[in-house]
C-alpha cells in the first residue's frame, strides 16, 4: 500500500448492513425482482436484471428486514460468486436474496465510492477468499467483517480513487447497455425481414395478392398497423410518415425499420410453398446453415502447447467465450492452423455444453474444440450470424434432450437448419442496414475492453503507491 496509508476493518466502515431473514423467499411469476447471486458480477457496475426471479409485494414488505438504498454496495458472501461486488442503482427496483448483503457506508468514515472500488481490488478480493470458512461452498461470514481490513488512505485519495473507478464502471456499463440495444435492434430487424417476411407481406397486401393462411394473422396485424400509421399521420401536424410509422411499429411491438421505397420494392410481393420451410418469398432460395457459412471446429489444444512461454496464444474455451475475453488460464502454440485462430470481430459458436453464439471481441486467441469459428466467403457476416442466432433456440433444445451425455449438436443439425436466401445483389443492398449495427456493437465492446484494462491496471498502481494522483490524472487525460 502507499507508505502513508493505514488500514481499517470493514465493520468499522459501515453504518448499516442489509440482508434478508436467512430464508428462501416465496417466488412468483411476476412482481418485484429478487436479485440473486447470479445477477451480481465484478464485471458490471449494477445488478443484471435479465436473470431475475420475483416476489410478491406482500413478501417484499414483510419477508425482508430492510431493503437496499441507492449507493449501497452489494456483496455476495457465499457460493461460487463469493466476493462479487455491485452498486445499488437509483431507483431501487429489487430486493436481495440470500447469500448477499448490502453494505451502507458510514460517510463520516469512508467515501462510499472508494468502498466500492476497494472491495473490487485484487488485494481485498484475495483477503475475502482467505477468510472463507468452507472450501466446498465458499462462505465469508458477516461476523468476520471485523477481520477484513481495507487499505485506508486520506480522504482526498479515497475520493479520487472512488471517482475514477466509478467513472470507468459507468462508461463500461453504458457501453454494455448500448451494445445490448444494438444487438436487439439487429436481431429484431433480421427476424422481421428474413423470418417473418414483413416487407413481403406488406407488398402482397398492397398488390392485393393472396396471403397464405399460415401468415394471415401476421398480415392482419400488418394491415392494422398500416391503417393506424395512416390515421396517425393524418392527425399529427408536422409528423412525417417515417415518424408515425416508426412510433406505431414500436407501440405495437412489431419492431421494424421504415424502408426506402426502392428497397421495399425489391422485396417480392408473393409467397410460394416449399417442402423445406413452408411459405417463403417468391424467387428466394433455401439453403442449409452449413451452406451459407463454414463451421470450423477448434482443436484439442492440450496437444498444442507453446514451445516458448513468451510466444503463445491464450486458449478460448466455453468459459472464456462466456466471459468475453481470453484470461490466459491456458496457452497454446501460435503455430496452429489459421482456421482455428480467432480475432476481434469473428463469429464463434459454442456447440457443446452451454450453447451460445457471440461476436468475439477478446483479442487474438486459439480456439479450443467444442467451439466453431463461423466464416463465409460468399455471404455477409450479419447474414450468417443472425441465422445462426435464429436457429440457436432449436439447437439448445436438441442439446437439452441429450440427458445421458453433455448436451451438444451434430453437424447434421446444421444441415437440417434452413435459411431463406434472397439474391446476392439484393443482399448487398440490405447490408447498409445491418453492417453499422454490427460494427458499432463491436467497437463498443472493444472500447470496453480497453477501459477495463486501463481501470484494472491503474487501481493496483494507485493502491501500491506506484503512481500518484497527479500521474493518474495525466494518464486519464491522455486517453479520455
Amino acid at each position: 500500500m502507499g507508505s502513508e496509508w493505514s488500514e481499517i476493518a470493514l465493520a468499522d466502515c459501515l453504518a448499516f448492513v442489509v440482508d434478508n431473514r436467512g430464508k428462501s423467499a416465496p417466488l412468483e411469476d411476476q412482481g418485484i425482482p429478487l436479485i440473486a447471486t447470479n445477477c451480481i458480477s465484478n464485471e458490471n457496475t449494477y445488478p443484471v436484471y435479465e436473470r431475475v426471479r420475483y416476489v410478491s409485494e406482500d413478501t417484499f414488505n414483510n419477508w425482508f428486514r430492510s431493503h437496499p438504498l441507492p449507493g449501497d454496495v452489494i456483496l455476495t458472501n457465499k457460493g461460487s460468486k463469493n466476493g462479487a461486488v455491485c452498486l445499488v442503482p437509483s431507483p431501487v427496483e429489487f430486493c436481495i436474496a440470500q447469500d448477499m448483503v448490502a453494505l451502507r457506508a458510514n460517510k463520516a468514515v469512508i467515501d462510499p465510492l472508494y468502498l466500492f472500488a476497494i472491495l473490487r481490488s485484487k488485494v481485498v478480493q484475495d483477503r475475502i477468499k482467505n477468510l472463507n470458512v468452507d472450501s466446498v461452498i465458499p462462505h465469508f461470514k458477516k461476523t468476520d467483517f471485523d477481520k477484513l481490513f481495507l487499505p485506508y488512505p486520506s480522504r482526498k485519495t479515497q475520493e479520487f480513487i472512488g471517482r475514477f473507478y466509478f467513472y470507468f464502471c459507468e462508461k463500461i456499463e453504458l457501453n454494455r447497455q448500448i451494445n445490448t440495444t444494438l444487438e436487439s435492434m439487429a436481431q429484431a430487424l433480421f427476424k422481421s425481414w428474413f423470418v417473418d417476411f414483413d416487407p413481403v407481406i406488406d407488398n402482397a397486401l398492397a398488390a392485393g395478392n393472396e396471403i397464405p393462411d399460415a401468415l394471415a394473422a401476421r398480415a392482419a396485424r400488418r394491415e392494422a398497423l398500416r391503417q393506424q400509421t395512416n390515421e396517425t399521420s393524418n392527425k399529427t401536424t408536422g409528423a412525417t410518415d417515417a415518424d408515425s410509422s416508426e412510433q406505431a411499429l414500436t407501440d405495437t411491438g412489431l419492431s421494424d425499420q421504415r424502408l426506402p421505397s426502392e428497397i421495399q420494392q425489391r422485396f417480392p410481393d408473393r409467397f410460394v410453398f416449399t417442402e423445406e420451410m413452408g411459405w417463403v418469398p417468391e424467387g428466394w432460395g433455401i439453403e442449409s446453415l452449413d451452406r451459407i457459412a463454414n463451421y470450423q471446429n477448434g482443436l484439442a489444444l492440450q496437444k498444442f502447447r507453446p514451445e516458448d512461454e513468451s510466444n503463445f496464444l491464450p486458449v478460448v474455451k466455453i468459459a472464456q467465450l462466456k466471459k468475453g475475453y481470453a484470461d490466459g488460464e491456458e496457452k497454446a502454440s501460435p503455430n496452429i492452423k489459421p482456421e482455428c485462430i480467432i480475432d476481434d470481430g469473428d463469429v464463434v459458436f459454442s456447440w457443446s455444453g452451454s450453447l451460445m453464439v457471440d461476436v468475439w471481441c477478446g483479442g487474438r486467441a486459439a480456439l479450443n474444440q467444442h467451439l466453431f469459428k463461423v466464416t463465409s466467403d460468399e455471404y455477409p457476416k450479419w447474414f450468417f450470424l443472425h441465422f445462426t442466432l435464429h436457429h440457436l433456440t432449436e439447437f439448445q433444445r436438441i442439446a437439452a434432450d441429450k440427458a445421458v451425455t453433455m448436451g451438444h449438436i451434430k453437424r447434421e443439425h446444421l444441415s437440417q437448419a434452413k435459411c431463406s436466401v434472397p439474391g446476392m445483389d439484393f443482399m448487398e443492398k440490405l447490408s447498409p442496414f445491418f453492417d453499422p449495427l454490427l460494427n458499432k456493437a463491436v467497437l463498443s465492446r472493444l472500447e470496453n475492453r480497453a477501459l477495463i484494462d486501463l481501470r484494472d491496471s491503474l487501481l493496483p498502481k494507485l493502491l501500491s503507491g506506484q503512481i500518484t494522483i497527479p500521474d493518474a490524472e495525466q494518464q486519464l487525460a491522455e486517453v479520455l
